[in-house]
């Protein structure tokens, strides 16, 4: 489903993925792991198009997800470790996301219901206003919601709390058939029982990477 040939980005002088070659495949939970500046995120940047690799490709189910950005994001869920300022109140947001990504909203209510999100007496508070733990349950709320092949958390636990995350990992169990799951995190114990793969990266290199 992801295709990533010789991929390398540089930023400058300093070189964020060096020569990168991996295939992400249906059915993979994959654990991404590295210190900060291992050139994860640019990883993850790159395969949803939002930056554009100085040499090699990537491909996802055959599209390159910067000619064909649009197209290749209506498969991809992502949730970022820092929630974006977004201004809408939740209502406005729930609507936007139904709209422009398709995605029913009876199924953001009910898995923000799972995560123990009370979506009813919130609808008119500003999603910027939440607390981080609200705001991160509402994102993961869309994106299951959204049913999407590829599902890509940065870190998604860091602001729940311990319950959130329980609910969160069973979420993602009853949702994994025939999808790509892609975690980056430092948090291996708590994604253990889901993945069956392990990536380690370091300096703009994958340096291991384990079939579990």
């Amino acid at each position: 489903m992801i295709k990533i040939t010789n991929v390398t980005k540089r930023f400058g002088s300093n070189i964020s993925l060096d020569n990168i070659r991996c295939e992400f495949k249906k059915n993979e939970s994959i654990a991404l792991m590295g210190a900060n500046g291992a050139g994860k995120t640019t990883l993850v940047r790159s395969i949803m198009g939002y930056y554009h690799p100085n040499d090699g490709e990537i491909l996802i189910n055959g599209l390159n997800p910067i000619k064909n950005r649009l197209d290749v994001l209506k498969h991809i869920s992502f949730v970022p470790q820092l929630p974006p300022p977004i201004k809408l109140n939740i209502k406005e947001l729930i609507e936007y996301v139904s709209v422009s990504a398709k995605i029913d909203k009876d199924f953001i209510k009910y898995y923000a219901d799972e995560m123990k999100l009370d979506i009813n007496s919130n609808l008119n508070k500003s999603f910027f206003k939440l607390s981080g733990g609200m705001k991160q349950k509402l994102l993961i709320a869309i994106s299951l919601a959204k049913k999407s092949s590829i599902m890509i958390y940065d870190e998604p636990t860091a602001n729940l709390d311990p319950k959130a995350r329980d609910d969160f990992y069973r979420l993602l169990k009853e949702n994994e058939d025939n999808k790509v799951l892609l975690f980056v995190t430092h948090r291996l114990e708590e994604v253990k029982e889901l993945i069956n793969r392990q990536i380690y990266m370091d300096l703009g290199k994958i340096v291991t990477d384990e079939r579990l």
